[in-house]
């Protein structure tokens, strides 16, 4: 059974950081390319992050370019999203997704190519 169970939101205020996880079960984590999507209330969900299936190469939404960072441990099954100079903007329901890239490396962007969904974690910037 395939689970991403992400984990890290809360509140926090403006200017500060959290470190968003999502943990990965039930299928073969290394062969997945890994999404950050968000949603906020009455929002479209939107890219914010993905990493290859190696952790090679990263790719950033413009809007948080500079202070998030994507990164993996496939030993782990794990993916993460480290969130620097948070602002009120970035309050949103935060979701991880999996792609199967399969042997090859394409890292999906769009929601629509992903395979698997967490159920998403809340982050809330105070201003």
């Amino acid at each position: 059974q395939v689970q991403l169970v992400e984990s890290g939101g809360g509140l926090v205020q403006a200017g500060g950081s959290l470190r968003l996880s999502c943990a990965a079960s039930g299928y073969a984590f290394s062969q997945y390319s890994m999404g950050w999507f968000r949603q906020a209330p009455g929002e479209r969900r939107e890219f914010v992050a993905a990493i290859r299936r190696d952790g090679d190469r990263t790719y950033y939404a413009d809007s948080v370019k500079g202070r998030f960072t994507v990164s993996r441990d496939n030993a782990k099954n794990t993916v993460y999203l480290q969130m620097d100079n948070l602002k009120p903007e970035d309050t949103a329901v935060y979701y991880c997704a999996a792609y199967d890239s399969g042997s090859g490396y394409y890292t999906a962007i769009r929601p629509d190519e992903h395979d698997y969904w967490g159920q998403g974690t809340q982050v809330t910037v105070s201003s």
